[in-house]
């Protein structure tokens, strides 16, 4: 499926290679509180390592929009990787990125070293693709190793751009990993294959319900998006969420799946509350109701018991599953029981389990059932155009096999 060179196919012994990680973590503090991301760079780092590269990592974090922040240093992240990998990683400070300290620490490198640059975006060329920058980075190494699954939708200077100027540019283990699960649910699954989405925002999933119609047997949607496609029905949905622009869309996807023969199932009831809770996990009041009956000064926050079962019974059968978007209002735990039962039934299947980033990502891991799926994209945005079928930038600029 992914016909591009990988660190498998290259020879880094000597060398000084430069790779691109998604180390954006969320941090509180000063402190990492979700290393998750950390902790799926290692394979690829710890491979060119032992295999002797001078290996010189980079990443952003968060949105310094160009210029440089001290709470969004990756100083913090040097530390962490050192105690992950039992090595030290040296941090060159460097407020343009590629400046004395990095060219300093990479020229007194020894094979099997570790740098790491500072955050790329403290650099207003990166997120532009800007030439200079891209030579920058590419002028510190020999080979460019691309692991940021999270960024390969986005062509910048780091994942993109470099590629222009390094002869020898491949992907990493965790891009290789995201590519084959995600690779295989969409173009060969083991059938049924459902997919469920849910989440907040039709708009970002547009064209993936009509993507994942073509290939998928089942589409459960939940989760905020749900109430658009109830509303096409004809149905009152109250003060709910809803996208009034795209209620023609969602019943062209109603229609679609009944040309294709495909099932589209919809909530039955919900759990609905007077008030968008505030702050998200203050205590709330809530009742459960059909969708035939949402009071119109009430708002919809997550699937009921009887979708609940309905959804979970379908994926007692699934032997491929692919889930985007929460339930409900997961971050609440009054309104977290939809999310909840989904995530259960999904680490009781046999079947293969693939979490498609951010949020549900999130809501699997909180809810303690992370090690029990499949596979956990570590790209919200990148899982979602690849699940629409778009090629991927970061991906596309890596050496052809």
């Amino acid at each position: 499926m992914l016909n591009k060179k990988s660190i498998d196919d290259i020879n880094v012994k000597g060398k000084k290679v430069l790779v691109r990680c998604d180390f954006n973590v969320p941090l509180k503090d000063g402190r990492i509180t979700d290393e998750n991301r950390l902790v799926a760079a290692l394979p690829t780092i710890k491979k060119l390592v032992n295999d002797g590269g001078k290996v010189i990592l980079c990443s952003h974090l968060g949105k310094p929009k160009g210029e440089p922040k001290q709470e969004l240093s990756l100083a913090p992240v040097a530390v962490r990787l050192s105690e992950l990998l039992g090595k030290k990683v040296k941090f060159a400070a460097d407020p343009e990125v590629v400046g004395l300290n990095a060219k300093a620490a990479v020229e007194a490198m020894k094979d099997g070293d570790i740098v790491l640059l500072e955050n790329t975006r403290y650099r207003a060329e990166e997120t532009k693709n800007g030439e200079a920058f891209s030579k920058d980075l590419a002028s510190l190494c020999e080979v460019f190793v691309n692991d940021a699954f999270g960024t390969a939708h986005r062509t910048h200077c780091s994942n993109v751009g470099i590629t222009k100027f390094v002869n020898i540019a491949v992907v990493g283990y965790l891009i290789e990993k995201e590519m084959k699960f995600l690779g295989n649910a969409v173009d060969n699954p083991v059938r049924p294959f459902v997919a469920i989405l849910g989440g907040a925002k039709i708009a970002d999933k547009l064209n993936v319900i009509s993507n994942l119609l073509e290939k998928c047997d089942t589409l459960l949607i939940g989760g905020g998006m749900a109430y658009s496609f109830l509303k096409a029905q004809g149905k009152e949905i109250g003060k709910s969420l809803v996208d009034d622009s795209k209620i023609d869309y969602c019943k062209k996807m109603i229609k679609k799946a009944e040309k294709l023969g495909k099932t589209l199932l919809l909530p039955v009831d919900t759990t609905i509350a007077a008030v968008f809770p505030d702050p998200i996990d203050t205590p709330i009041k809530v009742e459960v109701v059909s969708v035939d009956d949402i009071p119109s000064n009430m708002e919809g926050m997550d699937i009921g018991e009887k979708t609940a079962e309905l959804f979970t019974e379908v994926l007692k059968n699934a032997k491929t599953v692919v889930w985007n978007g929460p339930m409900g209002v997961f971050e609440n735990p009054t309104l977290a029981a939809g999310t909840i039962a989904i995530a259960k039934a999904l680490a009781e299947t046999k079947a293969i389990t693939i979490i498609g980033g951010g949020d549900s990502a999130a809501a699997v891991n909180q809810l303690g059932f992370g090690d029990k799926m499949s596979h956990i994209s570590t790209g919200g945005g990148a899982s979602l155009e690849f699940l629409e079928g778009k090629e991927l930038p970061g991906v596309a600029a890596a050496n052809d096999k």
